[in-house]
């Protein structure tokens, strides 16, 4: 089909469908009282024109559009496409469209997407973590619209937050592998400043190994680059620093998997020699040759609970929800945790 060199209107489809501009309008807004002939008639007109409604002169209206910012630190991050998957879940037959932002984990960045995004009065906002400046938070707080603050529930949320607690992940896991025996343990991990929940896990971690009298033996953190060469790379170093540990808590799944990688080359018996545990359960893990040990990050779980109280909300902003949704992870042993 030849480019259209003006934008096409009601009219077209109007003259196409041969009903009026009224009609039509009513239509596709889904509004009014239209046979089912000639709602078909005037769909399959704007189908063949490739027409597509402007919304703007109704979000004037209405001050609101039918778009759902999502703002995420990350897609190279395996978790948050599977987040993703449980928002667009919800919504994808709803009428709201979710739109991605991107903030790289930089404070700076979060206020520029956020100011962006909320310039075109989405239906609600669904925002990564409870840590924002002082300026996001008051651009949040006066939107508004539904906010709600996914992933952790360690803190103050503006609106709505829906997560897991993940000190109390932490501490779960250090509980369980020193259940096992363990003593000569190590973590590695992201640089905390910007990687909020991984530094709540640490915290959690720790604490549980101090009540047990332990000292952590060991820890590595890194930013940038690959996750699974950096794991390789740290589990090197710190088995190279501290050859007598018996177990190594990753902050994630990815690190943890290239760290297993390096033990098993290694010639190390994994978990009678050293045990290894990560965290998030991703799938794509599973066709190592050991299955690592870790814990579920309810994901999809958080995305749809987060998308199912944005549409209540935007249908009846008297809809109430408990400030804080907190999930339950589960520990899963796998091959790598006595």
């Amino acid at each position: 089909m030849k480019r259209s060199v003006r934008p096409l209107t009601l009219r077209d489809v109007s003259e196409a469908s041969g009903v009026s501009e009224m009609t039509v309008s009513r239509v596709l807004r889904n509004r009014g009282d239209v046979s089912d002939a000639t709602r078909e008639k005037v769909l399959a007109a704007s189908k063949r024109l490739g027409y597509v409604p402007n919304k703007i002169a109704g979000a004037l209206a209405s001050q609101r559009v039918n778009l759902v910012a999502v703002i995420i630190p990350s897609m190279k991050n395996m978790v948050f496409p599977e987040v993703l998957s449980g928002v667009t879940s919800v919504l994808e037959d709803s009428g709201l469209q979710p739109v991605v932002g991107i903030t790289d984990y930089l404070p700076e960045k979060e206020e520029k997407v956020l100011y962006e995004m909320l310039s075109w009065r989405p239906s609600g906002v669904i925002i990564a973590g409870l840590e924002h400046s002082d300026n996001a938070r008051a651009i949040l707080a006066a939107s508004g619209i539904p906010v709600v603050e996914i992933m952790d529930v360690d803190g103050e949320p503006v609106d709505t937050a829906v997560g897991i607690s993940h000190r109390a992940a932490g501490r779960k896991m250090g509980e369980a592998i020193v259940a096992a025996g363990h003593k000569r343990i190590a973590f590695l991990g992201t640089k905390m400043p910007l990687d909020h929940r991984a530094r709540k896990r640490f915290e959690g971690f720790t604490q549980a190994l101090a009540k047990a009298g332990i000292e952590m033996a060991d820890q590595e953190f890194y930013s940038g680059g690959s996750a699974l060469a950096k794991g390789r790379e740290m589990t090197k170093a710190v088995l190279e620093r501290t050859p007598d540990l018996d177990f190594i808590y990753y902050s994630n799944d990815m690190i943890g998997a290239g760290g297993l990688l390096y033990c098993l080359e290694a010639g190390l018996n994994v978990p009678g020699q050293i045990g290894l545990a990560g965290f998030n359960g991703v799938e794509l893990l599973q066709g190592l040759p050991k299955m690592l040990a870790t814990m579920d990050a309810c994901r999809a779980e958080i995305g749809r609970k987060a998308a199912e109280i944005i549409l209540a909300r935007s249908a009846d902003e008297a809809v109430k929800f408990d400030e804080k949704i907190e999930l339950t992870p589960r520990i899963a042993p796998g091959d790598t945790m006595r």
